[in-house]
Order: structure tokens, then sequence, then C-alpha cells
């Protein structure tokens, strides 16, 4: 694995935190072991595509997973859905060089949660008829709310910190 990499990604997350209006949410994970990664994805229009204009992430999980979700944001601005649907976790985590067996997990969930957010929002497209832009979007719970309300079933105390 390339530490110098994975310690930039790491020093430097880039686009944490929540898209208000995002066009796609995809979460992967388990609350019961604490991994978890959710991203969201905002599109544009650009030479009549519909290509990615912005991602981000939250995750609670291991700092490769961080910094795996870091590095795919970035590689997936740009990209129209199929071309970032047929992304692999190991060309998202490419960057890092290859990763230690126990750590493959961590591009899967990053995988995963990509591929849950563009075909959540293909299904939802398929599904509903015309979209009513005059309604408010509902918002998703949080990972922390997510965590907590499973910690709150097991009885134990969850704590979040931030990087």
């Amino acid at each position: 694995m390339n530490e110098e990499v994975l310690q930039d990604a790491l020093a430097n997350p880039q686009n944490v935190g929540e898209i208000p209006d995002a066009d796609a949410v995809g979460t992967v994970g388990s609350p019961d072991c604490g991994d978890m990664v959710r991203m969201w994805i905002k599109y544009k229009e650009q030479d009549g595509k519909k290509v990615i204009d912005k991602a981000t992430f939250q995750s609670f999980g291991c700092q490769t997973a961080i910094a795996v979700a870091s590095l795919a944001t970035q590689l997936i601005k740009g990209k129209t859905r199929e071309e970032a649907l047929d992304l692999s976790a190991e060309e998202l985590s490419k960057p890092l060089g290859p990763l230690p067996p126990m750590k493959i997990h961590c591009g899967q969930m990053v995988e995963g949660a990509l591929k849950a957010a563009l075909e959540a929002e293909s299904a939802e497209k398929a599904s509903a008829p015309a979209p009513i832009t005059s309604a408010p979007v509902e918002q998703a719970p949080t990972l922390h709310d997510a965590l907590a309300a499973a910690g709150k079933k097991q009885g134990a105390k969850i704590k979040i910190v931030k990087i």
C-alpha cells in the first residue's frame, strides 16, 4: 500500500460531508460492526451528457476506508453514471496501491456506497413518473443517526471522532 498517498488522504480528506440537494445517496455497511460509508452525488449537464459534478462522503470505519472514499469522490467527478458504475473497488483504491487482504473490504464498501447511490437514483427515476420540483426532498438519516440507533438497540455507547 502506498503509505504516502494514504497519509495525505487522511491528513487532507477531500469531499467530506453531505450534499443537501444531492441527486443520489447510497449507504453501505453495518451499524452493528461500525463500518459504514455513505456517498452523495450531484450531477450537471456537460456537453449534452449528465455527468457527476460533485461527490461527497461520510465514513465510519478505518483510515483506509476514509482514504479510499476521499480518493473515489475525486476519481468519479466528470464521469457519467454508467462510467462510475463500471468502476471496481480495485480501481477506486488504485492510488493507494494494492490493499492488504484485511483492508480489501474498505474498497468494497466504497464501491458499494457508490453503486447503491447510482442504482437508487436510477430505480427512483424509473418508478416515479415525473418529479415534483416544488416538494421538499426528504433527507436520509445520517450515519450518526444509524450508528446511534444501533448503539441504543445494543445498549452500547458510540463515540464519533471527526478527523
